[in-house]
């Protein structure tokens, strides 16, 4: 099990978290105010001649301070922004805000993926090291797409980058958004119609923009290169080479990425990694922190910290995500905290934050904080669980096992894939981030697979990455397993806590994970392939004494994924549902197939009644 490739789209609209929270001092929020020098619409010269606007707040004081810089494609003067720069320049920083290439008041052509956005950074971090009122010390920070943005600067080196605070940052883009293995989020799309243009696209109140509410209908559309024009959106023509690079050994998306060895060994900085388990992007903070850990060019770039909570995507301030409370330790100051961060890497002050456990994760169930030596944690049981049944697992009320040994007999489970009748989502849009909601709707369609253990003897901890094995075959040329790993509470409740997602075509493991699909496996029909699926989405969970712990398999996952036709088509995207193929598929499992989910059992803890 590869643990580099096992970690986690974008939350548009971010409210930038403020929370008070039980896990910082108040006296490091409650800093006294300084005077403040603010000054707007700076335009600074990138090396090709496009010039981006920045605004800058920094305090009135005569001797140079150090910087924090966000590089921001959704308004620097939106979301509370301007607030959040006004509360680190009161404790000593000059905040620099930019406007992305191409977006709002900079100048140039908007790309998410451009390679330019790299240079943009190192000359944007060169630029404030030359001020004035710089001491040449800067950090950056922010979350969602500005995580990338401080590591696609960090991987230029400008010596004046000290420290990093990527919140809730995406991996590189073929692991996770725009495509999961091979599999594109439907998610994405609404990011597309969201950034199509200069600003904001905003059709509605809902999460993305307003287009969250007509995602089912919308992702119907096919062919998907066509659903930003059939949403309106007439202003992106980017978003076509996003649906026909669907390799990641595309120039497009390899000029862009950031991980693998040689990427990490170019990064210097120290970075405080933030994640919730239900983080649309959670894979790139564990990502980052296993990759800098082992290739960081630095002592202190192989330092990096991990800290992941019960949080849905863009904000760690909630204690409640979904119809689930985890508690009053369940929030997070995530400024606080990077302000402790900076405070070290950028002024000296010996406040200790260094020498903290470089881990820490927030196990629900337990609904506590556990510091911990490394990820995956050290002391991790890696438990198989094999798939089971007499040939009837479909839906929750078959008779689909989870056992602790492979059984014995050869079996298989089949079920119908219809691409023109997907397997809906439980979610309001398809939303992971809306929580472990119930997933029983879905479980009680024959499209879906079930394993079940018996009701557990003790508490059981799974904390970590997950990994399946899959033995399968398909009638079609191509089709798609989505795997979930799931908590069945006694009255019934199956709350969904993780995920993984294999195209079939993307299985050979030369091929999977992150930047490494140089080209797409033949999928012959009837034919038994091994899958090896690493979860992109991880859990940190207590399985209670009484809970169940499931598994389910299927094909599709409608809206939050797009769905595959099964054509076989090198490029899905460009397919018309005219030609969809309907597939039946076989899980196998017994002696000579053991297809088993692979989990991260930490044994009981010291403080725990277990």
């Amino acid at each position: 099990m590869d643990l580099f490739k096992i970690g986690s789209s974008l939350l548009l609209i971010l409210a930038l978290a403020q929370p008070a929270s039980a896990q910082v001092s108040p006296s490091v929020r409650d800093s006294p105010a300084q005077h403040l020098i603010e000054e707007r619409g700076q335009k600074v010269v990138m090396r090709d001649g496009v010039a981006l606007s920045v605004d800058i707040v920094r305090p009135d004081v005569t001797a140079a301070v150090p910087a924090l810089l966000s590089i921001i494609p959704y308004g620097k003067g939106n979301d509370g922004r301007s607030d959040q720069a006004r509360w680190y320049a009161e404790r000593g920083y000059a905040v620099i805000l930019a406007d992305m290439r191409g977006r709002f008041d900079s100048d140039g052509a908007w790309d998410p993926f451009d390679p330019r956005h790299k240079n943009d950074g190192y000359d944007l971090v060169d630029w404030v090291s030359k001020q004035r009122w710089n001491n040449a010390r800067v950090g950056m920070f922010g979350v969602s797409y500005m995580g990338w943005t401080q590591w696609w600067t960090a991987s230029q080196a400008h010596p004046a980058l000290k420290a990093i605070a990527p919140i809730m940052a995406p991996p590189d883009p073929m692991y996770n958004l725009p495509y999961q293995q091979g599999v594109m989020k439907g998610l994405f799309l609404d990011v597309s119609a969201c950034l199509s243009g200069r600003v904001m696209q905003i059709v509605g109140p809902s999460p993305y923009c307003g287009f969250r509410q007509n995602r089912s209908r919308d992702l119907m559309h096919t062919p998907y290169l066509d659903i930003n024009r059939y949403r309106g959106m007439l202003d992106a023509p980017w978003f076509e080479k996003i649906i026909r690079n669907n390799l990641s050994s595309s120039d497009y998306f390899r000029a862009i990425a950031y991980q693998g060895p040689d990427g990490y060994a170019k990064i210097t900085v120290p970075s405080l990694n933030i994640a919730g388990w239900f983080d649309e992007d959670q894979p790139g903070a564990p990502l980052n922190y296993v990759g800098m850990k082992r290739y960081g060019a630095s002592r202190e770039g192989r330092s990096p910290k991990l800290i992941i909570g019960p949080w849905p995507h863009g904000t760690t301030a909630v204690r409640k995500v979904g119809s689930v409370d985890y508690g009053p330790d369940a929030p997070l100051d995530s400024d606080a905290l990077s302000l402790r961060w900076f405070d070290h890497y950028l002024k000296g002050v010996d406040n200790g934050i260094d020498r903290e456990p470089p881990v820490s994760v927030f196990v629900m169930g337990a609904n506590k904080w556990y510091s911990e030596r490394d990820w995956p944690l050290p002391q991790t049981h890696w438990t198989k669980f094999f798939l089971d049944s007499n040939g009837h697992a479909n839906t929750s009320s078959g008779d689909g096992a989870l056992l602790p040994a492979p059984p014995p007999n050869a079996a298989s489970d089949h079920y119908v894939y219809d691409p023109t009748h997907p397997t809906l989502s439980p979610f309001a849009g398809g939303n992971i981030e809306d929580g472990a909601l119930d997933a029983r709707v879905p479980e009680a369609t024959s499209s879906v697979l079930v394993y079940t253990t018996p009701p557990l003897n003790e508490d059981t901890e799974v904390t970590g990455p997950i990994q399946i094995k899959l033995f399968a075959s398909t009638s079609a040329r191509d089709t798609d397993w989505i795997v979930h790993l799931i908590d069945v509470r006694p009255d019934g409740y199956a709350g969904l806590l993780a995920e993984g997602v294999m195209r079939a075509r993307n299985r050979d493991p030369q091929n999977a994970g992150a930047f490494n699909s140089a080209k797409l496996s033949e999928i012959i029909p009837n034919r038994i392939y091994e899958y090896t699926i690493d979860f992109w989405r991880v859990t940190g969970n207590l399985f209670q004494k009484g809970h169940r712990i499931r598994v389910d398999v299927q094909s599709s996952y409608h809206p939050y994924y797009l769905r595959n036709l099964n054509t076989g088509a090198d490029n899905n995207g460009l397919v018309d549902a005219a030609g969809a193929v309907v597939a039946t598929q076989t899980i196998y499992h017994g002696s000579r197939y053991a297809s088993y989910i692979l989990l991260p059992i930490i044994p009981k803890r010291a403080a725990d009644p277990r």
